[in-house]
């Protein structure tokens, strides 16, 4: 993209909610992304024209919901259309329902309680908690932390800033969660009680709209909608 049509944060907005769906990076056929609406140049740039910084933005300020809720690839979704998205992706069940009816992991199911005890909470420090700090159960963690997002459980709410002993910024800035529900009550949106097969419905009807034909099918048979 050259600059003359690379999009700024408040352009990137508007798309997100005209489209309701727009991965970060190349995953729909036919369809943008956040990368291919922006500069790569800016990316990591730590201005305000930078995308990276960005997809913290869109959930902080409601404009959109994020996660890996595609083939285990980041996703925003936007506000208005997250809550059939979570209806769908969670089979209308809670994560204690979720955990009961088999649908979700024995780790899964005590991640998301750690989450829901403390919204927010930082990956370093959820790992921690979930007794998982040794190499050897990253991979455990990271599946759990992905299949709680692609289930609709939980969403990636921002990043913290690591700091030394001195309150200085040291190492990498830690990815924080939230429920999917406490996101929704802070954004003002109210969960979908319809029913699975009303939000399905919905939400076809909604993709079929929005998406190129080549997108929607795509996100239709990953969804089954």
């Amino acid at each position: 993209m050259n600059e003359m049509t690379a999009l700024s944060y408040e352009q990137v907005t508007e798309q997100i909610r005209k489209l309701g769906i727009l991965p970060m990076a190349g995953l729909l056929p036919e369809y943008p992304s956040l990368e291919s609406l922006t500069l790569k140049e800016d990316w990591h740039s730590g201005t305000e024209r930078d995308p990276w910084l960005w997809r913290v933005q869109f959930p902080g300020d409601g404009t959109a919901a994020y996660g890996k809720m595609l083939k285990k690839k980041n996703l925003f979704i936007a506000a208005e259309l997250y809550p059939l998205v979570q209806c769908v992706l969670s089979s209308g069940r809670t994560a204690a329902g979720a955990y009961k009816d088999g649908l979700l992991s024995r780790n899964g199911y005590e991640v998301y309680k750690l989450v829901e005890a403390e919204e927010g909470i930082d990956t370093r420090e959820l790992r921690a908690r979930a007794g998982m700090k040794e190499k050897e159960q990253k991979k455990a963690f990271e599946d759990a932390v992905t299949e709680l997002q692609s289930t609709g459980h939980i969403v990636i709410s921002g990043v913290k800033v690591r700091l030394n002993g001195q309150g200085e910024q040291s190492g990498w800035n830690s990815t924080s969660f939230e429920t999917a529900q406490h996101w929704m009550e802070e954004k003002g949106l109210a969960p979908f009680r319809k029913g699975l097969e009303q939000a399905r419905e919905e939400l076809a009807a909604q993709l079929k709209r929005r998406l190129s034909a080549a997108a929607r099918a795509f996100v239709g048979k990953a969804w089954k909608v």
